[in-house]
């Protein structure tokens, strides 16, 4: 009954975003539960496909890099038609491209609003659309495709940092995630999100460069590692997953549900 309940042997995977940090590691724990190939996206080539080079030279499947920006909708669907020239099928999505930007309320620039907004959100829901047909020839009752959204706890709980419009794309992400997945599901898509708490990337710099000082503020005394983001990607798109339709997994080391909330004598008066 338990058999290969995390494998993904033989499946087509893409995940936007991956030649480094959260991507990176997703593409990496696909291929070590037997994906077959795993596309990478990036805007930069020389990192994308060095990074493909690398998990090729690692893993038994193959990992192809796609250097494409998807920022805009017209990038989107360049990176769907060559997928759809490549593959017949695409059994796993994962939209892990995004933006932040950061700057005082009385200063946040349109221009910040935008970029964020237009590739946490926009591009994620064009792309997915894209290729709804690669995933709709893949999917079955028995072995549904995947889409996951790699959201994060900004959306969930108030960061301080003044990241207004990050929080506000990842915030609707986590709901865009429940109404594509109320539609997706009637083609035996599921549609599911993550929501990564503090893990090494350049998106997250204070866990890259300051970890010891991060993981203070983490009930479970670290930041996340390869193994922690990878697991939840595994969980998610292999049979393991198959039963979870739009929900959001935090991986943060209990920051949004296992901190105590405000510090001090509790319930004295």
């Amino acid at each position: 009954m338990f058999k290969d309940l995390f494998s993904l042997k033989g499946r087509v995977a893409l995940v936007t975003g991956g030649s480094r940090g959260i991507g990176k590691m997703i593409a990496a724990g696909f291929l070590a539960q037997g994906a077959a190939k795993v596309y990478i996206t990036a805007r930069k080539a020389g990192p994308c496909e060095a990074t493909a080079k690398e998990l090729t030279a690692a893993y038994d499947g193959e990992c192809i890099a796609l250097p494409i920006d998807i920022s805009t909708v017209e990038g989107c669907e360049k990176l769907a038609s060559e997928i759809i020239r490549l593959e017949p099928k695409l059994d796993i999505l994962v939209n892990n491209a995004g933006a932040a930007w950061g700057a005082e309320f009385d200063e946040f620039p349109e221009s910040g609003w935008d970029k964020v907004m237009d590739l946490n959100v926009k591009s994620l829901f064009f792309l997915t659309k894209a290729l709804a047909k690669p995933l709709r020839a893949a999917a079955s009752h028995e072995r549904p495709a995947k889409v996951i959204n790699i959201a994060s706890i900004d959306g969930i709980f108030v960061n301080p940092a003044e990241t207004y419009s990050y929080a506000a794309s990842k915030s609707g992400l986590i709901h865009l995630t429940r109404r594509m997945a109320a539609r997706l599901i009637k083609d035996h898509i599921v549609v599911t999100a993550i929501a990564p708490g503090p893990f090494k990337s350049d998106m997250n710099k204070d866990a890259r460069d300051h970890a010891d000082q991060v993981a203070k503020r983490v009930p479970a005394k670290r930041i996340g590692a390869d193994e922690d983001m990878a697991g939840a990607a595994i969980y998610l798109a292999s049979r393991a997953g198959d039963y979870v339709v739009g929900a959001t997994l935090p991986v943060d080391g209990g920051i949004v549900y296992a901190n105590a909330g405000i510090k001090g004598s509790g319930w004295d008066s």
